[in-house]
């Protein structure tokens, strides 16, 4: 992904005030019309030398996990869990339940896409809720020695 000048020390503005990997991603496109998958953003900024802050995670033992699936602490009333087998055409794969009650089915498929199937169709989760679907997607993953 090629940027000017101004979008790099906007791009290392936002990191620097703790901006996430996907806060960068939407203010690309809000700001400057670029549409970036995740993984472009995080090549981006690990191409500019620059490193995400990320909030300590407090590390609390977990229950013993179920056969199929291993879920972790929710944060915010969302619950994360990844799929013990995981679906076809995806790097990790999982569902979520919102603070609403409503659940979905994700994954992040080989080009670092994330996917988010609501079960109700139409269904959109609040914007809170995204945030913390997204901290806890990275600490599940992370949990299972991912790639974030």
């Amino acid at each position: 992904m090629k940027l000017t000048t101004e979008q790099q020390t906007a791009v290392a503005a936002w990191v620097g005030e703790g901006a996430s990997l996907a806060d960068v991603q939407r203010r690309l496109e809000a700001d400057y019309a670029i549409r970036a998958t995740y993984m472009d953003v995080r090549f981006l900024i690990d191409d500019l030398g620059l490193e995400i802050r990320r909030d300590p995670v407090p590390v609390k033992e977990a229950p013993p996990a179920a056969d199929l699936v291993e879920e972790p602490e929710p944060v915010g009333g969302v619950k994360v869990a990844i799929d013990a087998i995981t679906r076809p055409g995806a790097l990790v794969s999982g569902t979520v339940t919102f603070s609403d009650g409503q659940g979905a089915v994700w994954f992040l498929d080989q080009a670092g896409r994330l996917a988010l199937n609501p079960k109700k169709s139409g269904y959109q989760p609040t914007q809170e809720d995204v945030a913390d679907f997204q901290i806890e997607l990275r600490a599940a993953i992370e949990k299972k020695g991912g790639f974030f």
